[in-house]
């Protein structure tokens, strides 16, 4: 008994370890884009979601196209990704750091979670805006 308990009990600390969430960010990822690998977004009959904004308004999103961009990214057709999304594809590097600086600090066993000031998120959230409006004015 007393074994069950210290088992159940190790398991409940690693669940709570900082290291664990950016970690199961990576394995998913890792599997999504294996499934992306052998599926072309580009084309119709596959099992990828679709954009739910599109769907009920018919506008792109500020991401539409994120898949396709990945896609053609690990393909290695930089125009093509370019095409796809170019606002996602220059954000992309800074959302890598970020996961990776999340990462680093929860294998040191540390918790991170990234501060933004106000006033930057009001630019992100205005950028997605101005974002959405020119792609769907073209």
């Amino acid at each position: 008994m007393a074994d069950s308990v210290r088992s159940t009990s190790a398991r409940g600390r690693l669940a709570r370890h900082p290291g664990v969430a950016p970690l199961a960010v990576l394995v998913a990822g890792f599997a999504g884009a294996r499934y992306l690998w052998g599926t072309d977004p580009h084309e119709a009959g596959h099992l990828l979601p679709a954009c739910p904004f599109r769907f009920v308004t018919g506008l792109l999103c500020p991401a539409c196209g994120g898949t396709r961009m990945t896609y053609d990214l690990m393909r290695g057709h930089l125009v093509e990704a370019w095409l796809d999304n170019r606002a996602l594809l220059l954000v992309a590097p800074f959302a890598l750091a970020l996961w990776g600086r999340w990462t680093w600090e929860g294998l040191r066993g540390r918790s991170w979670r990234p501060e933004i000031a106000p006033a930057l998120q009001v630019a992100i959230l205005l950028g997605a805006v101005a974002w959405v409006v020119l792609r769907n004015l073209a």
